[in-house]
């Protein structure tokens, strides 16, 4: 059976994936800040009617040595980043935190990975936030990025990261760039606005 790590776990596009990979067949973990957590915060995992199904492990992505413990105990097939500090107009209010998180984030999740020497696949959540001001009407991976705010550029931090680790180091990483989709989870969700 292939493991799945998905960082992210308990957000809108983690439950998606962690019911997507379920239903594939795959063991699936997620890292979250605290698993003792009054439980309304998975509520996207029950919303998908996994909370039950998937092993959730105390970590952050800003702790380097935590995951590569996470890495180690886990041993997972693939990774797929999703955790951001998301928040395009929050991120102006605290770069540094939206940088930690989300740029560093990911780098230490790379770096995770190349020590732990396991032929693990990478995925890196990026975001159509990077190509900010469009003349565009649509991108594509050929678009220039011109990103405008903190987010956006943490994102193309760690974007052009997971590039550099496949072209340097011949491992498996890849990016998605996400664009926003209004989905019914919660009231409270701002995608789609």
């Amino acid at each position: 059976m292939k493991r799945a790590l998905i960082t992210g776990i308990t957000g809108q596009d983690g439950s998606y994936l962690a019911k997507l990979l379920i239903q594939k067949g795959y063991e699936v973990f997620g890292i979250t800040r605290d698993v003792k957590a009054d439980r309304s915060d998975y509520k996207r995992l029950a919303w998908q009617g996994i909370e039950n199904s998937v092993n959730l492990i105390e970590g952050s992505i800003d702790d380097l040595s935590t995951l590569i413990r996470i890495i180690d105990e886990v041993q997972p097939d693939e990774i797929y980043n999703l955790a951001s500090y998301s928040s395009v107009g929050s991120s102006w209010k605290q770069p540094i935190l939206t940088g930690q998180v989300t740029g560093m984030g990911a780098v230490n999740v790379l770096e995770a990975i190349r020590n732990s020497k396991l032929d693990i696949r990478f995925y890196q959540a990026s975001s159509s936030e990077m190509y900010g001001q469009v003349r565009q009407p649509i991108q594509c991976e050929k678009t220039p990025f011109h990103p405008r705010s903190p987010y956006a550029a943490v994102k193309l931090y760690a974007h052009s990261m997971t590039v550099n680790c496949r072209e340097s180091f011949g491992m498996y990483t890849c990016s998605g760039i996400l664009f926003n989709l209004p989905l019914k989870i919660t009231q409270h969700d701002f995608t789609g606005k």
